[in-house]
C-alpha cells in the first residue's frame, strides 16, 4: 500500500485508470527468483499484463548495505523470512542486529527501485532510481514504510520516514523512477496504435 500511494500520487494526472492486484485478486504471483532488481522487475510486470491483457507497471526495490556484501538486496521484503512474525519490523531488527558491530559512519546503504512498463508479451519500457543513506538503530519517522525508519539522509539531517511524502516522492529511488518512466508512458499514450486495454 505504501508503493502505491507513492504511484498514485506520481501518476495521478495521466489519461489512465490505476488498478492494483487488490483489484484482481485471483491472479496468482509469479516466482520472483531473478538475481536483480530488474530482472525481478521484469518478470513481475510480463506476468501481470500477461493476466490482465493491459499493460502493467511493475517495481521491485529493496535495500544494498555495502558493509553486509550488498544484502538484503533483492530479498529486502523478505529478509526475516524465518522469523515468528516476518514483515517490516523483523526486516528492520534483523538488519540492526546483522551491522551491531559496525560503526555508523561504516554503514553506507542505497534504495534501489527498477521500474518496468509491459504489455503482454513485450516489454515496453524501464527506468531505475538510486538514493544513498546510512543505517541507524533507532527508528525515527512515522510517514515511511520498510526500512524508511533506519534510512538516514545526512543531506537532510532525517530518515526517509520522517520526510513529508511531497518531499519524498521527489528524492526517493521509487520517484526517480516513476519519473523516468512517466515520459515513455506519456509518448506510448500518444500512439493511437498502441493497445492498452482488451
Amino acid at each position: 500500500m505504501g508503493k502505491l500511494r507513492e504511484v498514485t500520487v506520481l501518476l495521478a494526472d495521466l489519461p489512465v485508470t490505476l488498478k492494483t492486484l487488490h483489484d484482481c485478486p485471483s491472479f496468482p504471483a509469479p516466482t520472483e527468483d531473478a538475481d536483480t532488481f530488474m530482472g525481478n522487475a521484469t518478470l513481475k510486470a510480463l506476468h501481470y499484463a500477461h493476466l490482465a491483457r493491459c499493460w502493467a507497471l511493475a517495481d521491485d526495490s529493496g535495500l544494498t548495505v555495502d558493509a553486509l556484501s550488498g544484502a538484503p538486496g533483492v530479498h529486502s521484503a523478505r529478509y526475516a523470512q524465518d522469523s515468528v512474525a516476518p514483515g517490516d519490523a523483523a526486516n528492520n531488527a534483523k538488519l540492526i542486529l546483522n551491522l551491531s558491530a559496525v560503526p555508523v559512519e561504516n554503514r553506507v546503504a542505497r534504495f534501489h527501485c527498477a521500474m518496468v512498463l509491459a504489455a503482454p508479451g513485450r516489454v515496453l519500457g524501464s527506468a531505475i532510481g538510486a538514493v544513498e543513506g546510512i543505517i541507524v538503530d533507532d527508528p525515527r519517522g512515522d510517514h515511511g514504510f520498510g526500512y524508511d525508519p533506519h534510512f538516514f539522509l545526512p543531506t537532510y539531517n532525517k530518515t526517509m520516514a520522517q520526510l513529508p511524502p511531497d518531499q519524498k516522492n521527489l528524492i526517493s529511488h521509487r520517484g526517480i523512477a516513476l519519473r523516468a518512466i512517466r515520459p515513455i508512458i506519456e509518448d506510448l499514450l500518444q500512439q493511437p496504435d498502441e493497445p492498452k486495454s482488451p
